[in-house]
């Protein structure tokens, strides 16, 4: 529903900022670009629609491969090895839930799989671990404590491979599409983080242990920072194309050696796989059409322009360095859509250059948390929840974390 009032007020404010447009440039300016805006919004549409298309297709070849490749994982088992690792971790921050019960397999397997990129898996994993923690809810018309905590950390959006934006970036020609990788994993640990963090204050869950994983967390991601602005400009993109696609390449290697363990069929399971992700791309096609000409018209009337230089003129005034202001309507659009995200984010990187200091600023924050507003609808309204008490809340605090360490840690990298 919130991706519906989007994608009309584009159009509608687009339309009315063309008619003043209009009206200033044949009354006033005589500004050919105010008034001929009209044939820009226009024409600007089939290009949109043109750009839309070819970005869904440019998306087929790796989408098809990681979904395949996430398969190989799945059946490997490498979802059940993460949820080992992460389980006493996990029985700290949920412990209202008893030990044995369903819930804490199902979010130790939806947290696990959301890690690995694996959404179709994820979402089904997730509406399950709902249901069951409805189960011990005494109010249930309210988010009960483990429900908000699990909220939050799947708002956060913590992905080990972001599958998409690589795609993205490789499909508009990045010269190194996997060289936002490090930056996204220290954006999407620190809303992770930040968000878990809150939650677990307004729960009182903090004892001796729980404390020492999150002090633990906290002191390998400042290091990892620390060691980072130690490094020259030319050393810190060289090791986060080293490091990141050492990491790919390992959860690679990981995955077929889980396999011949497993003694699986991989080449059957990597075709499964791929199968799915190419009705994949097929699926986003109407979806990217319809948001990319929304957000054309909204540029190509001069709205978003407008926007952004009202945001430098506002930055600039007290000090700031504004080259993150291009990418803004990007965290804007983060909580609430998607879709609206996805589309922002391309049209970015075709306005200023995927490899700009925008076009992989808005890569970082495309994927360093998920889309709030969408995922409580999903989750809370799967089993009736109506009061949500601070379940909002923490995912945007989670989001607005993701959005600064994502700002923060691309002039870190691309400053």
């Amino acid at each position: 529903m919130v991706l519906n009032y989007i994608w009309v007020g584009f159009f509608l404010i687009g339309f009315v900022v063309a008619i003043v447009r209009t009206c200033l440039g044949y009354f006033l300016t005589h500004n050919p670009a105010d008034m001929h805006v009209f044939s820009t919004i226009g024409l600007g549409t089939f290009d949109s629609a043109k750009t839309a298309f070819s970005v869904a297709l440019g998306l087929g070849g790796t989408i098809t491969l990681w979904m395949g490749l996430m398969r190989v994982g799945e059946k490997a088992g490498a979802i059940n090895f993460i949820g080992r690792i992460i389980g006493p971790f996990f029985r700290k921050l949920f412990p209202e839930i008893p030990e044995g019960h369903p819930a804490r397999g199902q979010i130790m397997l939806n947290f696990s799989a959301n890690m690995l990129g694996l959404s179709n898996a994820a979402t089904p994993m997730g509406l399950k671990a709902m249901e069951s923690m409805q189960e011990l809810n005494k109010d249930k018309e309210s988010a009960s404590n483990p429900m908000i905590m699990f909220l939050a950390l799947n708002t956060a959006g913590f992905t080990l491979i972001p599958v998409t934006i690589m795609a993205i970036r490789a499909t508009n020609l990045a010269a190194n599409p996997t060289d936002v990788f490090i930056p996204i994993l220290i954006a999407s640990f620190s809303a992770s983080l930040v968000g878990l963090t809150f939650v677990a204050i307004r729960q009182r869950l903090f004892d001796k242990a729980l404390f020492a994983w999150l002090v633990g967390l906290f002191a390998i991601f400042s290091t990892f920072i620390f060691l980072f602005t130690r490094l020259s400009p030319e050393v810190k993109t060289e090791t986060s194309l080293v490091l990141g696609n050492f990491i790919l390449i390992g959860i690679i290697v990981a995955f077929l050696v889980g396999g011949l363990v497993k003694k699986i069929n991989i080449y059957e399971a990597f075709i499964e796989g791929a199968k799915d992700g190419f009705s994949t791309v097929i699926r986003i096609v109407p979806y990217l059409v319809g948001i990319i000409v929304a957000i054309g018209v909204f540029r190509n009337c001069g709205a978003m322009d407008y926007m952004v230089q009202a945001l430098a003129w506002t930055f600039q005034s007290i000090g700031f360095d504004t080259r993150f202001v291009d990418a803004l309507p990007v965290a804007f659009m983060k909580p609430l859509s998607g879709g609206g995200t996805e589309g922002l984010t391309i049209e970015t990187i075709k306005h200023f250059g995927v490899d700009s200091f925008a076009g992989r600023l808005a890569s970082v924050i495309y994927a360093s948390a998920d889309t709030t507003f969408y995922i409580i609808a999903l989750y809370f309204g799967s089993i009736g929840i109506k009061k949500t008490r601070y379940a909002l809340g923490a995912g945007l605090i989670a989001d607005f974390a993701g959005i600064l360490a994502a700002i923060f840690v691309s002039y870190l990298f691309w400053g």
